[in-house]
């Protein structure tokens, strides 16, 4: 389902503030896959998610996306195989559009122009289905499809943003933190709806987390970056049996680094 090979993305090329933010990574995602990404503070976790979506052009390699080159597409032109959640819950939604409207956005692709038309932003079915939709949360937001977005709380919100980014099924979900920025018991609540969500309809997902806990418990495979590059990769029974320590050794045994000063290892 995604395929990066031998991708290269150098920031700020020749100047004084250059960074070499990915350094030849290799990454290859099967349909189905819930991968999770750890690592430390510029490994180049968010940098890899940003070149799939193509928000940076790519110095060198290449990317696939369900067997279709994308590598050169513009931002919008893949957006059509993607979902995505950001750190950053005010992301993702219309904040002065009702729930229902940012849903119908998410699920049909409609201009700000078009959803605005209220009567013929979407059908009675669409605006049932959504209202399901809603419900399956267990937030109570299904009450509420006419409220606006920006009065939400962080955590509704990111629920809501979820469940835009994976209405239409996308070929490939990026969650990249987007549990970082809530409260802890929300955050729980949250990573909850996400594993239902992509358990149901098997959407291989990406994604990035500080949680070494959630880490190893989410999804079917882990893998660990550092200075640009995939350094550790384990799916299946072994993932199951790790532990936050195996995971500490093997990024000092791999890296040559310690973590001790990163805040990945403190959660």
């Amino acid at each position: 389902m995604l395929k990066i090979q031998d991708v290269h993305k150098t920031f700020n090329p020749g100047t004084i503030n250059e960074k070499k933010a990915l350094n030849g990574v290799n990454l290859v995602l099967n349909e189905g896959d819930f991968v999770t990404v750890i690592g430390g503070n510029g490994a180049g976790k968010s940098t890899v998610l940003n070149m799939i979506a193509g928000v940076y052009p790519v110095d060198s390699g290449s990317i696939m996306i369900d067997d279709i080159d994308v590598t050169k597409l513009p931002e919008h032109k893949r957006a059509k195989y993607l979902g995505r959640v950001f750190q950053d819950p005010m992301n993702g939604t219309a904040a002065d559009m009702n729930i229902e409207e940012n849903l119908a956005l998410a699920a049909q692709f409609k201009t700000l122009q078009q959803v605005s038309d209220y009567n013929s932003a979407f059908t009675a079915k669409e605006r049932e289905e959504y209202k399901e939709r809603l419900g399956s949360l267990g937030l109570g937001l299904e009450d509420r499809m006419t409220s606006k977005v920006g009065l939400l709380s962080g955590g509704q919100r990111q629920a809501v943003t979820l469940l835009m980014a994976s209405l239409r099924k996308p070929k490939l979900l990026l969650l990249d933190e987007h549990t970082a920025a809530l409260d802890p018991k929300t955050a729980k609540k949250v990573l909850e709806l996400t594993g239902e969500i992509v358990a149901k309809d098997n959407l291989t997902t990406l994604m990035i987390t500080h949680n070494m806990k959630d880490a190893i418990r989410l999804g079917n495979r882990l893998i660990m970056m550092h200075e640009g590059k995939v350094i550790y990769d384990i799916s299946g029974e072994e993932k199951k049996n790790l532990k936050v320590a195996d995971l500490l050794a093997k990024f000092e045994e791999v890296s040559g680094d310690e973590l001790a000063n990163d805040r990945m290892i403190l959660s």
